[in-house]
């Protein structure tokens, strides 16, 4: 439970979900914590946590992170031919390598009416699904967004091997279509959201001397690929061209780029759950500058608290949010990011609207109820399918 990141918490909400609605839920997973180097931090072994049955293996190579980023470099964005041995190899040291998870799978199987992987990228995605086609029923949440990887040949035996998809945004559905030449089967499940309690926003405005200040919110890490540094530039700007808005930006997360000295950014790092609902509730919009989504949580925990967002119009999936919601607005270079801004910051009525659209957009479609429903039918469609036509022969894929 101490493992931060979208996907991770994405399978653990799915898994914990699933039990609780009286499913056996086994999740296969490593020892490590970090994906920087996948040092194994957790004793192997099996145990029970929330009514999920956890197996614990131990990454028999941790990354070289060093030599990783340079290899990774040469292969996903250099010129030239990339022989399937090199891209095994890739695959191999990008880890984490735990060759007895496949090992336990396979010996497993039979206990299993499916085998459910997350996330494309790993070695652990890879391995389960090379070892399970025509074994036991396989879904995939592939959680896929454009970026050098995806373009390497590797995967495109990989997204030939699941029985159904679990996918996240039709934008998702897109992006594999054009890249893969196949109509994924599945269907769009989402992910859900909770809907917490309105804190009154009084004492984080109070603790960092926001009160009566209107405010931008940023969270996650503070780190060139997820547009942080584009959005300080953004507001730098904003505010010399607009020197008598009091607004300020407040980023809340890890600091990984080096951030202005300035009165009004201000930089929480890391805080508690109810000190960032209570900034939530209070913000005048969410900023989400991110290039690459493939569904973005933090986006609609944002339109749960009935607030607007400024999203990054690069991103397909945040301006199909934007679209559907209409609860963003989606921006593609300064001048659109100010115009954006001046809209919300001129209007607070359309503000407080788009905020009351965006809490009904995510009770619609991501509630967790909604979500759920949604997955046990594939699920329980998925393994009819493919028990029907018998295991060892590849469905639809």
């Amino acid at each position: 439970m101490q493992i931060a990141g979208g996907a991770e918490q994405h399978c653990r909400e799915m898994a914990e979900r699933l039990a609780r609605r009286g499913h056996d839920v086994d999740v296969a997973t490593t020892c490590a914590q970090s994906y920087v180097d996948w040092a194994n931090e957790y004793p192997a072994g099996t145990s029970e946590l929330h009514g999920v049955t956890v197996h614990r293996f131990p990454v028999v190579r941790p990354r070289d992170n060093p030599l990783f980023s340079e290899y990774n470099r040469r292969i996903t964005m250099g010129r030239g031919a990339r022989p399937r041995y090199l891209q095994d190899e890739w695959m191999r040291m990008q880890g984490p390598w735990v060759p007895e998870l496949p090992r336990w799978l396979l010996r497993s199987r039979e206990r299993f009416d499916a085998v459910i992987c997350f996330t494309y990228l790993y070695w652990t995605t890879w391995a389960a699904l090379e070892c399970m086609a025509g074994m036991v029923p396989v879904l995939l949440h592939p959680t896929v967004h454009d970026e050098p990887p995806l373009r390497l040949s590797i995967f495109d035996q990989i997204f030939r091997r699941p029985d159904a998809f679990a996918l996240s945004t039709p934008e998702e559905v897109e992006l594999i279509r054009r890249r893969f030449h196949v109509d994924p089967p599945g269907a769009v499940i989402g992910i859900g959201v909770e809907f917490p309690e309105q804190l009154d926003p009084a004492p984080f405005l109070a603790q960092y001397g926001l009160t009566d200040t209107p405010y931008l919110l940023y969270l996650g890490r503070l780190d060139e690929g997820k547009g942080a540094g584009q959005l300080i530039k953004y507001f730098v700007e904003y505010k010399q061209r607009h020197p008598d808005d009091e607004l300020k930006l407040v980023m809340m997360g890890e600091a990984l780029i080096e951030v202005p000295d300035r009165d009004d950014i201000v930089v929480t790092g890391f805080v508690d759950y109810d000190t960032r609902d209570r900034a939530l509730g209070g913000m005048l919009a969410f900023a989400l500058p991110s290039f690459f989504e493939s569904f973005s949580m933090v986006l609609t925990e944002a339109f749960a608290h009935r607030r607007p967002a400024l999203v990054q119009g690069f991103s397909p999936v945040l301006r199909g949010h934007a679209q559907r919601s209409r609860a963003a607005i989606a921006y593609d270079g300064y001048a659109e990011f100010e115009v954006a801004l001046e809209t919300l910051r001129d209007d607070p009525a359309l503000a407080d609207a788009m905020g009351v659209a965006g809490r009904a957009y995510v009770e619609r479609e991501y509630a967790w109820d909604v979500v759920m429903d949604r997955y046990e039918a594939l699920i329980e469609q998925t393994v009819t399918r493919v028990r029907s036509v018998g295991l060892g022969r590849r469905s639809s894929t």
